[in-house]
């Protein structure tokens, strides 16, 4: 066996340990909530034998350990339950809101990740400039703004004062993808200037430190120009940690978008989960953080592999 598939299968492994772990957190993390969710189903005027009845039909008479393992068990099947507000099957309540959280970040990336790896690029060439400066400023200010903060001001600009853009996302199944694309565009551009500054920083540092190897500094002396210098011979050598830094930011465009969809209203599963938590209905709740993790452990295996199949040397450790 290659050791890249070894490598591959031990981060796999120790993905799905971490999987493991978290959903032993998550599901006692609600457990620990104050409370009882059978009164806070039936409200204060429910009857002892009314509560007793529904603890029953929930499990909730049953140990927690049990009902952990009946409740991972369905999860490795996509049954997460049922929801304890609308009585609908949490995987069906789940399934389109999650479609649209994917199809956000999907438009977030397609502009995003190109934007920051040419911006990161112009900047290297144009490092300890003005624009350098002005572009670092930009991001570090980009990066230390909530997302929320930059959603209203967004808003502000572009729906208020401007009347270019919807300030809420709405959505319905006869929308043309141009119309789509349309209304969701304030929500993508609020996730682009998060993750664009932190990618863009990244390709900078990444392409910077390459530029004073000794092969650069022989490229230049053979009278290569800047431009090719860093095309040509440092960005094929950053690409390691750029799909590493893609990535994970890729990551965060999925599982952080839960203040962007309840700025906008988006018809996300973060707007579900923030729904599901004012209305203390805790399978969806359970569901929706135990994807939110399984997506980032697996954009975080794909970095891994990535930065991998990109740098000989650790294809072929020592």
């Amino acid at each position: 066996m290659s050791p890249v598939i070894i490598i591959v299968l031990k981060r796999l492994g120790l993905g799905l340990l971490t999987l493991f772990a978290i959903s032993i957190l998550i599901f006692f993390a609600v457990e620990m909530l104050p409370g009882d969710i059978a009164q806070a189903v039936l409200g204060q005027g429910a009857t002892e034998e009314n509560l007793a009845a529904l603890r029953e039909k929930l499990g909730l008479d049953q140990p927690a350990p049990v009902r952990y393992l009946q409740w991972l068990s369905g999860a490795l099947v996509g049954d997460f339950g049922t929801s304890l507000v609308s009585g609908e099957r949490v995987s069906e309540a789940i399934s389109g809101r999650f479609t649209n959280t994917l199809f956000l970040a999907a438009y977030a990336a397609v502009i995003a990740v190109p934007v920051a790896i040419i911006l990161g690029i112009i900047v290297a060439l144009l490092r300890e400039t003005l624009f350098d400066r002005v572009s670092n400023i930009l991001a570090l200010t980009a990066i230390s703004s909530p997302e929320f903060f930059l959603g209203y001001i967004l808003i502000l600009v572009f729906a208020v004062n401007m009347g270019a853009f919807p300030a809420i996302a709405r959505l319905s199944g006869d929308l043309s993808f141009l119309e789509l694309l349309h209304r969701t565009f304030l929500p993508a551009l609020t996730m682009v200037l998060v993750v664009v500054a932190h990618m863009m920083r990244m390709t900078r540092a990444a392409i910077i430190n390459l530029l004073a190897s000794p092969y650069i500094e022989m490229a230049r002396l053979k009278g290569a120009p800047p431009w090719k210098v860093i095309v040509h011979h440092a960005l094929p050598n950053a690409w390691a940690p750029i799909i590493n830094v893609v990535a994970l930011n890729l990551a965060y465009l999925v599982t952080g978008v839960v203040l962007v969809e309840v700025v906008f209203v988006y018809p996300g599963i973060g707007q579900l989960l923030v729904d599901a938590v004012s209305k203390r209905d805790f399978p969806i709740v359970q569901a929706c953080c135990l994807i939110f993790a399984a997506t980032f452990i697996l954009l975080n295996l794909a970095a891994d592999v990535g930065a991998i199949l990109t740098n000989p040397r650790l294809r072929h450790p020592k």
